[in-house]
C-alpha cells in the first residue's frame, strides 16, 4: 500500500490542551470530534482533521503547521478579527504583507498564531 493511500492530518502540539481546545473554540468556533489519552482531534469540512496534543515542544517551530482554505479571505479575516485573532506581518524577500495578507502571484494568505504559538494560516486554495 502506498502512501498516497492513506488518509493525513496535521498534528500540532500544546503546552495546555484545555487552554489550547478554549482557543479554538473561542477564536476558531470549532469543538473536539474526540478525544483520546494521546490528544484531541477536530474534524472539518471535505473529510479533514487535526490533533491536538501536549507537548513541551509546543509552538517551538517558526513555520506554517496548518493551513485552513478560504474562498473568501477579507470575510474570513474580518470574522477572525472580530474574534480576537492576531494576524502576522512579515517583510521578507518573497514574502510581504498588507493589513495582515499577502498577495503571490493569485493567492492570498494571511498567518496567525494559537495560544500555543503554533503558526496558523488561511489563503486561497490553489487548483
Amino acid at each position: 500500500m502506498l502512501m498516497a493511500d492513506h488518509r493525513a492530518y496535521p498534528t500540532l502540539p500544546v503546552a495546555n490542551l484545555a487552554r489550547a481546545k478554549a482557543w479554538y473554540h473561542d477564536k476558531l468556533g470549532l469543538d473536539p470530534a474526540e478525544e483520546h489519552p494521546t490528544g484531541t482531534i477536530y474534524r472539518l469540512a471535505g473529510g479533514t482533521a487535526f490533533q491536538l496534543y501536549e507537548s513541551e515542544y509546543a509552538g517551538s517551530a517558526q513555520n506554517t503547521a496548518m493551513f485552513f482554505a478560504s474562498d473568501d479571505m477579507a470575510g474570513d479575516m474580518k470574522m477572525l478579527r472580530d474574534r480576537g485573532v492576531k494576524f502576522e506581518d512579515y517583510d521578507m524577500p518573497g514574502l510581504k504583507t498588507d493589513n495582515g495578507m499577502a498577495t503571490m502571484g493569485p493567492y492570498h494568505g494571511a498567518w496567525f498564531k494559537d495560544s500555543e504559538g503554533n503558526i496558523l494560516a488561511i489563503g486561497d486554495e490553489p487548483n
